[in-house]
């Protein structure tokens, strides 16, 4: 059996707090692994760590516990002139493209550098690397010439994608690549992320809100709430037969694509509990109508109810949830 591409195991970050002993958990206890060509979506409410998520995975940011695997290779223990050559392999796609840009930079510049970076080689090979790349996200050749404020939103997008796949990574983190984009610029960009993955057997991990977008892009699917992932499995298991009760609310709350299609309501009561002082028990329980006295005082794990469905909740473990319509 291959090996996974990525794997995460017990992932924990806490931001400590100023003039405090206290601190925000942003991420807890999270494991997963993500196969080679596969797309891995993140979903839940913001403020949920998905995004520390993907940051951590890419060592941007040091996680505070856990172990992360890269082609079968440790690379937390790394240290930085270590893990330098494996930087090239492992990109990120940003929420809000004019803000990755160096608005100094013409288009041009931005796809440059890491070519160079990469010892591109003399001028006149980095031009052909650059035309190709905007060639491959479908760039006219002509805003090669332009800075970040004369381009669209889904321009700059574009050249954000061409500046990740530069240096030929393998994996390519998008943190809410969409979301910042009108509905008909938004699908050309899916399109093309979709095409990109096939030609070179890209690994996602994306981060969004987009319900619709993750149902049609993504290969499995992982719910975060509160620091913790309290869902997993394919998108047909999620989308079709959500077992958690925060998932049903999630997914209950977003429109599907169809007006004709119904999902039965679902609400959550109540207030989030503090990410600086979580609960000892079930992190939904004060929220949850399924709750009963047991789910505030017992811990929840990730239980297996059947082809690699997993569940954070021992009353959807056990079916005794009604059913999903």
């Amino acid at each position: 059996m291959e090996q996974p591409l990525v794997r995460v195991e017990n992932l924990v970050k806490r931001f400590p707090l100023a003039r405090s002993d206290a601190f925000v958990s942003a991420v807890g206890n999270v494991s997963f692994e993500i196969a080679r060509g596969e797309t891995l979506g993140l979903v839940g409410e913001s403020g949920s760590g998905k995004t520390t998520v993907g940051r951590c995975v890419l060592r941007l940011i040091p996680p505070t516990s856990g172990r992360i695997w890269f082609h079968n290779e440790e690379i937390t223990s790394l240290s930085e002139r270590e893990y330098r050559p494996l930087r090239r392999k492992m990109q990120m796609v940003f929420q809000e493209p004019y803000y990755s840009l160096n608005p100094r930079y013409t288009t041009f510049d931005t796809l440059a550098e890491p070519l160079r970076l990469e010892g591109g080689g003399k001028n006149g090979a980095v031009r052909d690397q650059v035309s190709q790349l905007a060639d491959r996200v479908r760039l006219d050749e002509r805003k090669l010439l332009s800075y970040p404020f004369q381009l669209s939103s889904g321009e700059q997008q574009r050249v954000g994608i061409a500046r990740a796949i530069a240096t030929n990574p393998e994996l390519v983190v998008l943190d809410e690549p969409t979301s910042m984009l009108d509905l008909s610029v938004r699908a050309d960009i899916i399109d093309l992320l979709v095409a990109l993955q096939k030609e070179f057997l890209l690994t996602y991990l994306f981060i969004s809100h987009d319900l619709t977008t993750v149902e049609y892009i993504c290969h499995r699917v992982a719910v975060m709430y509160l620091s913790q992932i309290v869902e997993f499995g394919s998108v047909a298991q999620v989308f079709k037969t959500p077992m958690h009760p925060y998932s049903r609310a999630l997914l209950s709350s977003a429109l599907p694509p169809n007006p004709r299609i119904k999902r039965a309501g679902y609400l959550l009561s109540g207030e989030i509990p503090s990410p600086v002082n979580l609960p000892v028990g079930c992190y939904l329980a004060s929220r949850c109508p399924e709750a009963k006295a047991e789910c505030r005082n017992q811990p929840q794990g990730l239980q297996d109810i059947g082809a690699g469905h997993l569940i954070r909740c021992w009353r959807a473990a056990s079916g005794d949830i009604p059913g999903w319509a």
